[in-house]
């Protein structure tokens, strides 16, 4: 099996850079204008990927800013019990220093889960590029971000495109998710955009919908993949498909064109999960790719991880995939070969 990266020794496996934001959630399937009580916990597309990619084992990063509070201070503890680096934490001191929000309403069919942002301004969107150390860039095997980063503010885009390119100055592998957010900016201001750093991008991660709607792709999706590829010097393109049965019940899967070896990896979707809790759950697809190219330096490796942990992430309760590396590949096992037990004990 060849290697996809010639990886050098850093002292970290992965950095991921992004906004970190709190979820406030309604108890018991209750809607935001009913409830009395709301639960809190961290998320963030990148810390998502970030958290994942360190309970499988592999050292992690994280840049970010916090507000230099009581919410900074839980999100910041919050990265230590998932086992990330603080090393690349910035705090801000400022009046106007604030944690990124969103709400989010449960479903329950008909019902669709519903987000509503409250993220405007916050400590992270005032992040200088000056304010990065600079040392940060040669410090990662892979580098990671999504197209919610870039979208945020024209400030914290300009900011985005420059790491982007010094991590990519550094050695780092550059991985990007597109994950497209209607909220932040339209589809052609995203693939404008995201068209501008494409070609620092080593590892992309995008849905049949954004080749289609956002880049304006026409035909059999493995040809747009390879054309896509090809035309913006990508080692591995990465498209995942949710089919949602009801708002209990999805099937997953995705594939993985590896340019090198002309290669495509696709294995049969995960159905009828169980769906406790979707959000996270693309992040945590990202997460099991970048750990099983990490891991075993393989394709079909990474798709195998990627597909386990976005149809566990379903299960679980939160934005991350909090679980570990065995659990993991029995759920592959089990994939690939049928439920051996009830129950794990």
């Amino acid at each position: 099996m060849s290697k996809l990266f010639n990886f050098s020794e850093k002292e970290f496996s992965l950095i991921c850079a992004g906004e970190m934001i709190m979820r406030l959630s309604p108890i018991n399937h209750e809607l935001l204008i009913q409830g009395n009580s709301l639960t809190k916990q961290m998320g963030g597309a990148e810390f998502n990927v970030a958290t994942s990619v360190s309970l499988l084992g592999e050292k992690v990063g994280i840049l970010t800013k916090l507000p230099n509070n009581s919410i900074g201070e839980f999100a910041h503890k919050v990265v230590i019990a998932n086992k990330i680096s603080d090393k690349y934490l910035i705090f801000d001191d400022s009046l106007e220093k604030r944690m990124a929000i969103y709400y989010y309403e449960y479903g329950a069919s008909p019902r669709k889960p519903k987000v509503t942002y409250d993220r405007l301004n916050s400590s992270f969107q005032t992040l200088e590029f000056h304010e990065i150390p600079e040392e940060i860039y040669s410090n990662t095997k892979i580098f990671h971000v999504s197209g919610i980063t870039l979208g945020l503010s024209e400030k914290i885009n300009e900011v985005t495109k420059k790491i982007v390119k010094k991590f990519k100055e550094g050695g780092a592998i550059i991985s990007f998710d597109v994950n497209f957010r209607e909220n932040l900016w339209s589809e052609k201001k995203a693939a404008d955009e995201i068209k501008q750093i494409l070609f620092d991008v080593d590892i992309l991660f995008a849905s049949e919908e954004s080749f289609r709607k956002m880049f304006q792709q026409k035909g059999e999706l493995k040809n747009v993949i390879k054309n896509f590829a090809q035309e913006y010097d990508l080692s591995i393109v990465s498209s995942s498909k949710r089919e949602v049965n009801s708002s209990k019940s999805h099937n997953f899967s995705s594939i993985i064109f590896e340019r090198a070896t002309n290669t495509f990896y696709h294995e049969e979707a995960y159905k009828n999960i169980e769906v406790i809790d979707r959000i996270g759950s693309g992040d945590a697809y990202v997460a099991g790719v970048l750990f099983g190219i990490l891991k075993n330096n393989s394709g079909e490796m990474a798709l195998k991880y990627g597909n386990a942990n976005a149809a566990l992430k379903n299960t679980i309760n939160g934005d991350t995939a909090c679980t570990n590396l065995s659990i993991l590949e029995e759920i592959i096992y089990e994939h690939e070969h049928g439920n051996t037990s009830e129950m794990s004990r």
